[in-house]
């Protein structure tokens, strides 16, 4: 497991290059809030609960003196901001504790290597296979860093099949991509942003099912369309640092014991019992980080780690996500400076007004456009949804699209971008493979072009059939 992490890790850090700090980026946002508490006014709308939802009466904006905030005004937001966020702040660290021990079992790898192995002489069915494990992870349990060290694995194994680097990187990286994008039940992502749109956890599944199957098949046809050129003709490869030459190696190093056999069990009983918890009981953040905190122990003892190795990977997985942990906190405190000023309902009334004539199908579109721009700035998922959502639910609620719909532009936009906008991972993962971004980008750009445009159909057909609840 240290070759893996050595392998995951030292290229990491060697080649990753300098990008936007999203906390400078976000504390400028902070600042750009206070200063606007000096010219736009306060207002307020009355709200009235609905179904368990705070909702907003459209005719009821008046405007208020609203409070400015100041220099320590300023500070004192993102302590507040921190507070306020606590409870998805910790959930994010706890399920992230939960796949720091899932992870030190060395059954994801395990299982990966088998699969790997079990596909090399079934070149028709390794591309399929492989994706569809990598979509299902990034569906399910938000796949994306973890990517880096399976690329430097699948790369080779691609060439050695006879296909290029391309390939190998484009299973993982495509596959965990548009999981990622449909985000079944992605805690870090949909998890999150339904939390904040007061949305019961992981409702619409339905339809999410079937965008993932839509997106999949899509990805699939366009990496074997690749695959099948280069096998025909090589020298349309892009081989990266590889050269054309493969060591696989190490697929044959990693073998899958009982103990692995046992930790995938659990792991998939985890996601059996959390779908009858949430479907029949209506659990929500605390239930949920509860139960991967007790399976992410209990999988950890079935892997054989001992108590205080547990302890220690809970951390490990936990400080993973801590950066994009704080940037939830940080979102918040722009919210704060917006409730305590006024603003928010002033910008909401203002959103309303240009966005009212508009039919909601395309008012939802917009959203996903917006949400595409903002991950530029802001590439954390759960980041996004907590600057985003506390925004776009009510908006939602005065123009006629549907707060699941919201969700659905959010998840679209956060999840499509990923994959080409250079202030993510996506860099980290072409410096492992050797593959520069704009060959990545020549590439990646038709299938970017069908993801929106399969985004943008799946939004209308959303708007139409009030994809909800509500």
């Amino acid at each position: 497991m240290n070759s893996l992490q050595d392998l995951q890790q030292q290229p990491y850090k060697k080649k990753k290059p300098k990008q936007f700090n999203v906390y400078v980026m976000i504390f400028a946002f902070i600042v750009v809030a206070a200063l606007l508490t000096y010219i736009i006014p306060g207002g307020a709308y009355d709200r009235v609960e609905q179904d368990g939802r705070s909702v907003i009466l459209p005719e009821t904006f008046h405007y208020i003196d609203g409070e400015n905030v100041g220099l320590l005004g300023i500070f004192n937001s993102i302590h507040t901001g921190m507070v306020n966020g606590a409870n998805i702040i910790f959930f994010v660290l706890i399920v992230g504790g939960a796949f720091g021990i899932f992870t030190a079992t060395g059954a994801l790898d395990a299982f990966i290597y088998m699969l790997s192995r079990k596909m090399a002489n079934k070149e028709k069915l390794l591309i399929p296979v492989l994706m569809l494990f990598f979509a299902a992870a990034g569906a399910l349990m938000g796949m994306s860093d973890e990517t880096i060290v399976y690329v430097a694995i699948l790369a080779p194994m691609a060439i050695a099949l006879g296909f290029d680097a391309l390939t190998g990187f484009a299973i993982v990286v495509l596959g965990a991509g548009v999981g990622f994008t449909a985000a079944v039940m992605n805690p870090f992502t949909v998890g999150v942003a339904q939390g904040i749109s007061e949305l019961p956890t992981f409702s619409g599944i339905g339809f999410r099912i079937i965008i993932f199957v839509v997106l999949y098949a899509a990805a699939v046809l366009y990496v074997m369309r690749h695959a099948g050129k280069v096998k025909k003709n090589p020298e349309l490869g892009v081989y990266g640092k590889f050269g054309g030459k493969a060591d696989t190696a190490a697929l044959q190093s990693h073998k899958m014991t009982a103990r692995h056999k046992l930790v995938l069990s659990a792991f998939l009983i985890n996601y059996i019992v959390l779908i009858i918890g949430v479907l029949k009981y209506g659990w929500y953040i605390t239930e949920i980080a509860g139960l991967f905190l007790l399976f992410g122990v209990l999988m950890g003892i079935l892997g054989g780690i001992s108590f205080s190795g547990i302890a220690d990977n809970f951390i490990l997985g936990a400080k993973d996500l801590l950066g994009g942990a704080l940037i939830i906190g940080f979102a918040q405190a722009i919210l704060v400076i917006f409730n305590t000023s006024g603003m928010m309902d002033t910008l909401l009334h203002y959103a309303s007004d240009a966005l009212g004539a508009i039919p909601g199908s395309l008012s939802a579109v917009g959203m996903l456009f917006l949400q595409m721009g903002i991950n530029f700035f802001v590439p954390s998922g759960s980041g996004q949804a907590a600057l985003t959502m506390p925004l776009m639910a009510p908006l939602s609620d005065m123009i006629g699209v549907t707060r699941q719909t919201a969700v659905l532009a959010y998840q679209f936009g956060d999840g499509i971008s990923n994959t080409i906008l250079p202030t993510g991972n996506i860099i980290a993962l072409l410096a492992i493979a050797g593959i520069g971004y704009g060959k990545w980008v020549k590439w990646f750009l038709p299938f970017f072009l069908i993801q929106i445009g399969i985004a943008i159909i799946a939004l209308i057909i959303a708007q139409l059939i009030q994809y909800g609840p509500f």
